[in-house]
């Protein structure tokens, strides 16, 4: 049996059977998932129906995720699957789909914000040193202008310091072959830090 999109096996909304009138039809074919894991990246293209083409990625480890607050984005490495509403099985073998939560690697987004603000998030014990750079009047003066009415998500700044952020993948890998999304923050950060609390008390 090839797979199929056709709702024939499904039940009526009364709960009866529907009889199959007719075979399955080209238009409605379905193809298996892809699979997409963390690895050196990895694609394969699929001529689909008019011509056209999808991209299958098998193994990817690097996506662009925007931070929604700041109003950047930066391609980083994906680190790790630790959420998935619809399969846990997902989780444990790492598969990137819409909608998993991931970690990923904040190096670029704190470079961009040392830059930008001029204060380092996520700082180191303070025995430890850190580099001084020599800045200009003019440079200086605009990152002050920056801090003044900048507030950022204490949850975020938290994760900083194990630099790792959670994100959420907004693209589909498996039609597109790219796993780009956006950084977790405010209410939807709280949701999911709750749900992956709940779930290490089960364990």
């Amino acid at each position: 049996m090839g797979i199929t999109r056709s709702s024939f096996h499904k039940r009526r909304a009364t709960g009866g059977r529907l009889k199959l009138w007719r075979k399955k039809r080209k238009h409605e074919l379905g193809r298996q998932a892809a699979g997409t894991r963390i690895g050196t990246k990895r694609v394969r293209s699929v001529r689909c129906r008019g011509g056209s083409t999808k991209f299958r990625a098998l193994r990817l480890d690097h996506g662009n995720f925007s931070w929604g607050s700041e109003a950047i984005s930066r391609k980083t490495r994906i680190l790790d699957v630790v959420y998935n509403a619809s399969n846990n099985e997902l989780v444990r073998t790492k598969t990137l789909v819409k909608g998993a939560i991931i970690q990923i690697d904040a190096t670029p987004f704190r470079q961009w914000y040392s830059q930008h603000y001029g204060t380092e998030l996520g700082k180191k014990k303070a025995g430890e040193e850190t580099e001084v750079v020599k800045k200009s009047k003019s440079i200086v003066s605009k990152q002050e202008k920056r801090r003044e009415g900048n507030v950022i998500d204490s949850a975020v700044a938290d994760q900083f310091k194990a630099g790792r952020l959670y994100a959420c993948l907004a693209s589909r890998p498996g039609q597109c072959a790219r796993a780009d999304g956006y950084i977790l923050e405010g209410r939807e950060l709280e949701f999911y830090l709750r749900r992956l609390h709940h779930k290490r008390g089960k364990k």
